[in-house]
């Protein structure tokens, strides 16, 4: 792989990632119908991915501060409970427990966390479906054009109000869902987790908050579980440094894209992307048939 490919690897990584218009699904029809070269080794993949992470690290990094402060919080507070209880049984004693729930970032956490156990689940019990169905133009055209509905309807549904007081366990777990089916090929994860957030009365601008936020485990997640069969030995040296300039472009045109999204999302304009993703979706379908 030399430079020009990382760097368009790096520029479709960070445009589709955070963009409602699907990075798989573009990777697919790129290795089929422009016939570029994406056998872009595994370690490559991984840090495309660490890149568009690091976008939302530095975009959201005073929401995800307070979260990871938050969090260990929370354990801290369950911890002292858990010895709280054991004293209160052997002694008799009634002493008073912690609020482990005691303000809207510890909420935040518990709502990423349960959106993310049923992303996990679909993810791992489905990886292997899930890898076969990009191999083929079918799948992407067709989940191409099921992200241009939900972007079309995302336009549509009355802007709710809930932040992280008012969302509920239950809207998670639903948009957790929606984030593990987004995993097909073609079907923009970031276009249906918000779509779902806004069915779910979500404040606009919290949509797209959460919508990035928790993609950070399941980015994670998904990094650990690809690079577990990982060895230095299958890497090509030589490209390490093509790979990490690849990196840096994901990073940075993700960050502008996650800006941009902000913007959007206030002035209802995803039809723009609902119609782009429609044509390359018919496009791709009608090339599928071609071939």
């Amino acid at each position: 792989m030399d430079i020009l490919d990382a760097i368009i690897m790096g520029l479709v990584q960070g445009l589709a990632e955070f963009l409602p218009i699907s990075s798989s699904g573009h990777l697919a029809i790129m290795k089929h119908v422009l016939h570029m070269n994406t056998d872009t080794g595994l370690l490559f993949d991984v840090l495309l991915h660490l890149g568009t992470l690091a976008a939302i690290f530095i975009a959201f990094w005073k929401d995800i501060r307070e979260l990871f402060l938050e969090g260990c919080g929370i354990i801290a507070d369950c911890l002292v409970n858990a010895v709280r209880f054991i004293m209160n049984k052997c002694t008799g004693k009634e002493r008073a427990y912690k609020k482990v729930l005691s303000s809207a970032y510890r909420r935040f956490v518990l709502l990423i966390i349960v959106s993310t156990i049923p992303t996990a689940i679909i993810g791992v019990i489905f990886k292997d479906m899930f890898e076969s169905a990009a191999v083929g133009l079918l799948i992407p055209g067709i989940c191409l054009i099921l992200t241009s509905v939900l972007l079309t309807v995302s336009d549509f549904i009355k802007p709710g109000k809930k932040a992280e007081k008012e969302a509920t366990f239950k809207d998670a777990g639903l948009i957790g869902l929606a984030q593990g089916i987004a995993i097909l090929p073609g079907l923009s994860r970031s276009g249906t987790t918000i779509t779902a957030c806004l069915a779910r009365g979500y404040d606009r601008a919290f949509a797209v908050k959460y919508s990035f936020i928790m993609s950070i485990p399941a980015v994670l997640g998904a990094a650990i579980l690809e690079l577990k069969d990982f060895s230095m030995d299958m890497v090509n040296k030589s490209e390490l440094l093509n790979y990490a300039i690849g990196t840096v472009v994901a990073g940075v045109v993700g960050f502008i894209c996650i800006k941009t999204m902000l913007v959007l999302i206030r002035g209802k304009k995803f039809k723009y992307f609902a119609e782009y993703c429609f044509v390359i979706g018919v496009l791709a379908i009608v090339s599928h048939f071609l071939r």
